[in-house]
């Protein structure tokens, strides 16, 4: 999601030091929400400005240095489970993880688990 313009900030801010309005006004006629009004407030004293922070990034992903265990795994054994992979990886690298974490990693390295042909056909069929 990208931040709130510049233009739409010193507009609220404005409205609201020149007393044409109070905070909740403020926020439901430039329909933003009454916190967001709250925190531009706070950097306008604390900095001096309007201009959005830059976004921080988000949380370090915890397999992003086995990916290359995990895609020789995948090219060992290409049937083995997504739990079966989570185990290897611990049980060499010390990185534990879910079957969930697994999946978005094979998505995102374009890996998937290949079915071998001995697999037996599940038992019941749609339809």
């Amino acid at each position: 999601m990208r931040p709130y313009s510049e233009d739409l900030r010193e507009r609220v801010i404005k409205a609201i030091e020149q007393g044409e309005s109070t905070q909740a006004q403020a926020a439901d006629q430039f329909r933003v929400g009454l916190r967001t009004v709250e925190r531009w407030l706070q950097l306008k004293r604390a900095t001096g400005s309007l201009t959005a922070k830059p976004h921080a990034g988000g949380a370090v992903r915890k397999r992003a240095g086995v990916s290359d265990q995990i895609e020789s795994e995948v090219k060992r054994q290409a049937d083995a489970t997504l739990a079966e992979l989570c185990q290897r990886v611990a049980q060499t690298r010390g990185v534990s993880s879910t079957p969930s974490m697994m999946c978005r990693e094979l998505q995102r390295l374009n890996l998937g688990l290949k079915k071998s042909r001995f697999t037996p056909v599940n038992a019941t069929r749609g339809g």
